[in-house]
């Protein structure tokens, strides 16, 4: 009898609703634990990854439901350091909105002090391979008020104590669309690995050299357009009452062709629903109904923010809106459904809409609210949320190839 071959394992970190978990399992990686602190995502990660695939190894002495790292690593030190040389890779990256360019960036937002938590996790766990992500803005320094000797960007920080960890580390920036993704996201992805392992280096170099064929197996090509991804989500197609939200309306599958990236993201899921989930539209004005078509048919350019004077121009009450480009990819997806209007169709974008620009299969069920506001904001991670804060499970799938080359072959690449 042939042995079964040993799943390489993984650790989420800031797991969010679960796109880096949900691309590492179709890569082939086995999860043992996630750690999300916030009710509603860790809903969503529990339900299509623990509930539906099975994929996490959960352990006895870890309460399956929603932890805050620190708590975890204070109420559960020795349990930790006991997983020393059993985990292959601890993925993820701390909350980014204090590094966002898009956001207020503050040097004192607490959220930016989880970076050392992460750091203090890796100290116990001691995984053979790291896989980091944060936004862009994680590489500048915040420089408001100091001198030049004064300023470090936070990504040197890490950088450097991982190597005092052992690691030898590689940071490079990537853009998501170059790699199927129908969105313009580019991340801070940090990989390091243990010194006498191997070397990071070849990472992105792996990644390139592997796309064409991952892609080609998809059905994909290397640009996926934002009308490739979601034409077959149109509300022209008709509607149903929400099942999940009273008094609001879904559409329903388009019955039309298809695009390849359509069908991988539908896969057999309309032959059990025939309302795609999380496809809830929202309910609009009729004086924002009217903005929106104006904007449709007159606005001259797609795919940049109207905000600033502008927005008076065009009747805009809103702090800004981008018209969507139906034949480029999209903007970078927030969690703020109001940022985009469609780009046919006087109406903001579903969840499912933006789950699809994430690269979310529609098996892929989002919970809890839809959205949320006011002072709520600073406690619940509503849908639109969890998808515009989450890596996309394309990408993720990718890289979660690419480090298990790595970790069989060391540094021989794709020997």
């Amino acid at each position: 009898m042939v042995a079964e071959t040993k799943k390489n394992t993984v650790i989420d970190l800031f797991a969010g609703c679960g796109g880096l978990s949900l691309g590492l399992y179709q890569a082939g990686w086995e999860g043992l634990f996630a750690i999300e602190k916030n009710p509603f995502a860790f809903e969503t990660l529990k339900h299509n990854l623990i509930d539906n695939k099975k994929h996490f190894n959960w352990p006895e002495w870890l309460p399956m439901t929603a932890h805050e790292i620190n708590e975890v690593l204070d109420k559960y030190p020795e349990q930790l350091k006991a997983l020393q040389g059993q985990v292959d890779l601890v993925a993820g990256g701390p909350p980014c909105q204090g590094f966002s360019m898009a956001g207020k960036r503050q040097e004192n937002d607490t959220r930016n002090q989880l970076v050392f938590s992460y750091i203090r996790f890796i100290e116990f766990v001691k995984p053979k391979m790291i896989l980091f992500e944060n936004v862009k803005g994680f590489t500048y320094a915040f420089d408001k008020g100091k001198t030049a000797s004064e300023v470090e960007p936070y990504s040197h920080k890490v950088i450097s104590k991982l190597e005092e960890l052992g690691y030898d580390v590689k940071a490079q920036v990537i853009d998501f669309s170059q790699y199927g993704v129908p969105q313009r996201r580019k991340r801070f992805i940090l990989v390091g690995i243990l010194k006498e392992l191997g070397s990071p280096n070849q990472f992105e170099e792996l990644l390139k050299a592997n796309k064409e064929a991952f892609l080609n197996e998809k059905g994909l090509s290397t640009t996926t357009t934002l009308k490739e991804a979601i034409s077959d989500l149109l509300r022209s197609n008709g509607q149903e009452p929400t099942p999940d939200r009273k008094g609001f309306d879904s559409g329903v599958y388009g019955q039309g062709e298809l695009t390849n990236y359509e069908i991988l993201m539908r896969g057999n899921y309309p032959n059990h629903h025939s309302v795609p989930d999380s496809h809830s539209f929202a309910h609009h004005t009729p004086d924002k109904v009217s903005c929106f078509k104006k904007l449709l048919s007159e606005y001259p350019e797609r795919g940049k923010r109207i905000d600033g004077k502008n927005r008076d121009k065009w009747e805009i009450k809103q702090r800004g809106i981008t018209v969507l480009d139906p034949n480029a990819v999209s903007p970078t997806i927030t969690g703020q459904p109001d940022d985009y209007l469609h780009y046919s169709e006087p109406r903001i974008m579903t969840v499912r809409e933006c789950a699809r620009i994430q690269s979310f299969p529609d098996w892929f069920e989002i919970k809890k609210k839809y959205t949320t506001g006011g002072q709520m904001r600073k406690l619940e991670v509503p849908r639109y949320s969890q998808i515009g804060n989450a890596i996309p499970p394309l990408f993720a799938e990718q890289a979660g190839i690419v480090l298990k080359q790595m970790l069989e072959h060391g540094n021989k690449g794709q020997s």
